[in-house]
Formats: C-alpha cells, structure tokens, sequence
C-alpha cells in the first residue's frame, strides 16, 4: 500500500542519514546543521553526530535535499560511496531550484577558508559586539556568525560589519566574496523588478494543510473571524490574543523555527495591534515597540529556510495611537522605493514605512486611528471587507488572484473612506511575488 511504501523510503533514508553523519567530522556536522537554519550550536561540542541527525529528522526530507547538503559540503565521495551519483548529476537536479539558502552556503565557505589565526584575529576585532564568553568558546566563523545573527547583527541583507572585519585581517579574498554576493542580490532583485513577461506562473497550493497561518490578535475582537476564513483555506491556524511585544516576538521566532515549513505550500501571518509609526504596541502602552520590518525577516528564506520560494503572505492591521501625516501626491508615492504597489483604485494616505525587498512576500499593511478601539463593537472595515469579499468568491467559485483580491478591498476601503472621513482607514501594498497565488 503507499502507506507502506512511504514508511519503507522514510525507514531508508533515515538509514543513509545515519551512515552520512558517521562519516562526518564534528565540523562537517556543525555545517550542514547550519545549512538546515539551526542556530543553536552550543550542544555539538558533545555529540556532533547524534545532533545532525536530529536537525536532519526535524527537517524535511528527501534524496534530493539531503545530496545538495553534502554537494555543499563538497563531499563528493559520500555522493558516490552512500548516495550513489555525483557532483555534475546533483547539480544536474539543482538547475531548475534549491533549498539551501545562497546566504549560509556563502558563511560556510567563509568559515572553511579561514585558519587559526585569522579568528583570532575576528575574535579581537569584535570583542565590543559580542560577549566575552561567546567569543572564547567559538571554535570556528560559523560560531561567530550564528551569534553575530541572533543580535541581528549579520544577515543576508546586514553583511557590511562582517566585510568590514575580514578586510581589517587581511582577508580581502572572503570580503570582495561577500561584496560579490551583496552585489548579485541587488541585481537579482533589479532584475524582478524589469521582468515584463507576461506568462502566468502559479505557486502550488497541493500540500494539505497548505501551511501554518499565524493569527496574532493583540486587541482582542478580530481574531476569530480570521481563524474561520484561513481553516476554510485549508491552513493550520495558530491564534494567539493580548500579547505583549515580548511575546509577539518570542511567538514569532518560534514560529518561524518550526520544521513543518518545508512540507508547507505557503506561510499567513496576521497581526492585529495598537502601533506607533512603524512599530507594533501589541498590549504595551509605552516602550519601543517591535518593528514591522523585524516582522518580516524572521520569515526569509536565510532565516527560515524551509519557506524558501514559498509566497509568505502578511496581514497586519494597526491602530496609531499617534497622529498619521499626508504627504503631497501619495497616488503611488513614486519619490518611495519602486515595487509592485498597486494603483487601480485610488491609493490612500502614505506615511514612512519599510518594504518587503526579498522574494515571495505579500505584505498589506493597513492602520487607522487608534480612537477607533473605543468605539462598542468595532470592527476593522479593511479585515471585514476581506472576509465578505472572500466569502463571496467562494459562494461564486471564482478563482481569484491574492493581488486582485486586494485591490477590490483595497475599492471598497476607499469608498468607506469617502462616506466616514472620520474614521478612514489607509492601506499599504507591496509584494514581491514572483508568481500569482490562488487561495480559493
């Protein structure tokens, strides 16, 4: 039965897990556990093998992932003696995509190209940014870096500092690396941003369910409706309500460590809040509050690998407790950064704010006034104009892009607007899908 057949290929390969990992050295193990998105490396230092398999059984497997692990490993030998292929057939699969983030492969040469003395000599230069005892058990750049990124320090998109050391050690060769590498980012984003063919591409929506959805209602009143809308769109949904910024944080790293991702077709995240400017209150009534841009990061592919070329979907809805600001002709703002803002309906009131630049994210972003909670029995007109126009979508079986989907709220919301000028809502688009997303 598949049954059977499922449990005999998992029952194999958890085998040639095992027989990969005994023929790893403790670096070797560090790595690859590295390249699947773990950051907690403190624990190697007792049982290297025994923690790589239990980061490769949490994550998700098959063949081909596990041969591009060891490809990057440039292990070719366990490729031919336990995998049976080699490196030109491994890289043969991997032309049409891969799962290992370009980011983390980049640090894990890094860390094999430099010697004993040269982290030594990082360990100096950073001996202000890192604490004292973090920096003397680090035995390898990999330690370092993991560390550098749990203070934010390091990513993807915050290299400057690393480049900045490597070059006052003398290593120009992995800095002008890590410049090439910020380098063909920009471009690749560049080249998203100029792509003018027209040919419908579809991310697949097969998994069952279709991933987590993340409903974190900090005021309490809307949360509900959500659930029902996104377990009718075959999602696993995850609510919590009234949390502080601490646990909105704390609940979103956790979140985004879970290793069901890379089974998942898709990633919602939704949050309700009291905010100031640009940083979310949650249930705090002073402090600085939990920017709508760290929001987003802990969600990348570098930070969660297993929803790399998976469309991350956001939802955030916000109530400012301070007074939003017009600025002159905000029908598209074209003196902002460029992206895919939709302008078919007129756009609405625009104010600073961080945009998505990474691959596959919807980000809609809608805050009104904060006055607005006292009202008895308020409800969001941008989330209830979602949910009516998604249940009608259903009742008509139409199938409806996510970004067409937006734009009838985003008409709707404008002529809430133009009847309650008192109580408007403002509303804020940009993706950088890749391809369209169907949820009905």
């Amino acid at each position: 039965s598949p049954a059977f057949a499922h449990t005999d290929r998992m029952s194999g390969l958890y085998h040639t897990i095992s027989q990969i990992t005994d023929e790893l050295s403790t670096d070797e193990c560090k790595r690859i556990s590295y390249l699947c998105g773990a950051l907690d490396m403190d624990k190697f230092s007792t049982d290297p093998r025994g923690m790589l398999q239990s980061v490769l059984c949490q994550t998700r497997m098959d063949y081909v992932f596990l041969m591009e692990l060891i490809l990057k490993i440039k292990r070719y030998d366990l490729l031919r003696q336990v995998l049976s292929t080699n490196k030109s057939t491994v890289e043969g699969l991997l032309k049409n995509g891969h799962s290992v983030s370009e980011y983390r492969v980049l640090m894990a040469d890094v860390s094999e190209d430099m010697d004993t003395e040269d982290l030594k000599s990082l360990k100096f230069l950073l001996r202000g940014t890192l604490p004292k005892h973090k920096l003397e058990n680090a035995q390898s750049f990999l330690d370092i870096a993991v560390e550098l990124e749990k203070l934010d320090q390091l990513s993807s998109e915050k290299m400057d500092l690393i480049e900045q050391c490597l070059r006052s050690i003398h290593r120009a060769d992995l800095a002008k690396k890590i410049s090439h590498y910020q380098q063909t980012g920009k471009n690749c984003q560049l080249y998203a941003v100029i792509d003018v063919f027209q040919q419908e591409e579809v991310y697949s929506m097969l998994s069952d369910p279709r991933g987590v959805c993340l409903i974190i209602d900090c005021v309490g009143t809307e949360g509900d409706e959500l659930e029902q809308i996104f377990k009718a769109l075959h999602f696993h949904v995850i609510t919590h309500k009234l949390l502080s910024v601490r646990d909105v944080q704390s609940t979103l790293r956790e979140v985004a460590h879970q290793q069901g991702h890379y089974r998942a077709s898709a990633f919602v995240c939704c949050i309700i809040s009291r905010s100031r400017s640009s940083d979310l209150l949650a249930t705090d009534s002073h402090g600085p509050g939990l920017s709508l841009d760290t929001v987003r990061r802990l969600f990348t592919s570098d930070s969660c690998p297993g929803l790399a070329g998976k469309p991350k979907l956001f939802f955030i809805q916000s109530y400012d407790v301070s007074e939003p600001q017009k600025c002159a002709g905000c029908m598209g703002c074209e003196d902002e950064e460029g992206g895919e803002l939709e302008t078919d309906a007129p756009v609405l009131l625009c104010r600073a704010r961080t945009v998505p630049v990474d691959a596959d994210i919807f980000w809609s972003h809608c805050w009104t006034k904060g006055q607005q909670l006292e009202v008895p029995n308020h409800q969001s007109v941008y989330l209830k104009l979602y949910a009516i126009i998604t249940n009608c979508i259903f009742i008509i079986f139409r199938r409806t892009h996510l970004v067409d989907l937006h734009m009838a709220v985003n008409r709707a919301v404008y002529e809430h607007n133009h009847r309650s000028p008192q109580s408007s809502y403002f509303l804020n688009l940009r993706h950088t899908l890749r391809k369209k997303v169907y949820l009905s």
